[in-house]
C-alpha cells in the first residue's frame, strides 16, 4: 500500500493502460492505450515499443523487467494522471510491493492494478464483477482510494469481464505493429 495520499482523479486528463508481453524468441513488447477520460471511453492514442534487451526474470523482482518497457510507451505523455496495469499494486495488506507499487513510485501518479486471478496473500484486493462475468477481477490501487479504483474498473468502457482498454493493450503487446 502506498504512503502517498489518495487523491481524486480528474474527469479529463491523460490516462494510460499498459501491458508488457515477453515473446518466446526473447525481448519484450510493450503497449499503452491512452484516453482523455478515466473510463477509456475513446482511445486517443496507441503506443507500441519493442525492446530487444530485457532483464532476466527474477522472482520477487519482476518489476525490473517491466519498468523499462513501460517507460518506453509512456515517457513522452504529458500530464499523466493515471496508469492502469495488468496485475497487482501490492501483494498483501501490509503493502508488499507488486508491479503497480513500483509503477506508482517510478512515475508518481495514481496506479490501478487489475488482476485476472486471485493471489493468495492479496486478501485486501477488491473483487469486481463486470458485465455478465461470474469470475471477478481483483483490484488494488496506489495514490487513490481502493473504493474509487474498484468503482472506476466497474465503469470502464466495455461489456466484458476485462475492460476494453485492457483487452486492447493486451492484444497490442502481443503483436508488434509498425504503422
Amino acid at each position: 500500500m502506498s504512503d502517498a495520499p489518495a487523491r481524486s482523479l480528474p474527469d479529463r486528463g491523460c490516462f494510460a493502460a499498459v501491458d508488457v508481453y515477453y515473446p518466446a524468441d526473447g525481448g519484450a513488447r510493450a503497449a499503452a492505450v491512452v484516453a482523455s477520460d478515466p473510463r477509456f471511453t475513446v482511445i486517443d492514442d496507441e503506443r507500441i515499443a519493442a525492446l530487444t534487451d530485457v532483464a532476466p526474470y527474477e522472482p520477487g523482482r519482476f518489476y525490473l523487467r517491466e519498468l523499462p518497457a513501460i517507460h518506453a510507451v509512456v515517457d513522452s505523455l504529458d500530464g499523466l494522471d493515471l496508469i492502469v496495469v495488468d496485475g497487482y499494486v501490492d501483494l498483501d495488506p501490509q503493502g508488499r510491493s507488486g508491479l503497480g507499487a513500483h509503477v506508482h513510485e517510478e512515475f508518481g501518479v495514481p496506479v490501478i492494478g487489475v488482476a485476472k486471478t486471485a493471489f493468495h496473500t492479496a486478501t485486501h484486493a477488491r473483487p469486481v464483477l463486470r458485465g455478465q462475468a461470474t469470475r471477478p477481477l481483483y483490484v488494488t490501487a496506489a495514490g487513490l482510494g481502493l473504493d474509487q479504483a474498484a468503482d472506476l474498473v466497474c465503469t470502464m468502457t466495455g461489456p466484458h469481464r476485462m475492460p476494453d482498454a485492457l483487452r486492447r493493450v493486451d492484444a497490442l503487446s502481443r503483436r508488434l505493429r509498425t504503422t
